[in-house]
């Protein structure tokens, strides 16, 4: 069955190919963006230019308007979502919130991590701020019947970007023959996601009465070290290895 589905956001990293993948579904999906990103509107959705933190324009633009999904990808501070609950309880079938794994106990107490790993992570505001926002919208989930789901996504890459801290630039540093930096020692474990898997496992999640009220994160099950995602990268681009190694500790005071 088709829904009729709202992304607040649609044209990121993530959101880009969920957008893709709900109209190739056969789903009616309206993208709520500013109209500034250099990437484009998937064919079949229909896009709305407006900013969503002027509240009383969103509020005309939809006053007509329910929905069956309602996503925010660009939701970052309590305000915000604190603003969507009050725009979107009773508009809407189900309102996904795009949280962040970087939310998950810092540093992790029990292995693996898992959707039931405490939230607590002291060393980044931006997690802290998505914890803030999860409370809220779990509070209305229990207060309010706010059909919440939550989805924690973690590292995700796509065909235009390196997951590299330097990007692109690390690359170009390679290729002039420079070094580039790798935390500690390089046998850190870490997971990436492309964002086309990422799209796959998020869109069984739309429409879905059963994820109400529930977390999920969606990240790829690969385990690799940063010195194997470096060796990875540099074979893609045929450059050089040449990797100087900084204890993490140092880097963080710099």
């Amino acid at each position: 069955m088709a829904l009729k589905i709202l992304f607040i956001g649609g044209t990121g990293i993530i959101s880009s190919a969920c957008a893709q993948l709900t109209v190739e579904k056969g789903h009616e999906l309206y993208l709520l963006t500013r109209g500034k990103s250099e990437r484009s509107v998937p064919e079949g959705a229909k896009l709305i230019k407006a900013d969503v933190n002027d509240s009383q324009e969103i509020k005309q633009l939809f006053a007509r308007h329910t929905w069956d999904v309602v996503v925010d990808f660009i939701a970052y501070t309590p305000q915000q979502v604190k603003r969507d609950v009050q725009l979107f309880n009773g508009k809407t079938a189900q309102y996904i919130f795009i949280s962040s794994a970087s939310a998950y106990q810092k540093p992790p107490e029990h292995w693996p991590i898992t959707e039931d790993t405490p939230l607590k992570n002291p060393f980044w505001q931006y997690s802290q701020n998505k914890i803030q926002c999860e409370d809220i919208l779990m509070r209305a989930y229990r207060e309010q019947d706010f059909p919440v789901t939550i989805v924690r996504p973690s590292h995700t890459y796509d065909a235009r970007t390196i997951p590299l801290k330097g990007g692109y630039t690390n690359i170009l540093r390679l290729k002039q023959g420079r070094p580039i930096i790798l935390h500690g020692d390089g046998t850190s474990l870490w997971t990436l996601t492309h964002h086309l898997d990422f799209a796959r496992g998020f869109v069984g999640l739309l429409g879905l009465p059963q994820a109400i009220g529930q977390v999920f994160h969606i990240t790829s099950d690969e385990i690799m070290s940063w010195n194997q995602i470096t060796e990875i990268l540099v074979k893609a681009f045929a450059v050089p290895l040449n990797v100087v190694h900084i204890p993490s500790e140092i880097l963080a005071r710099y």
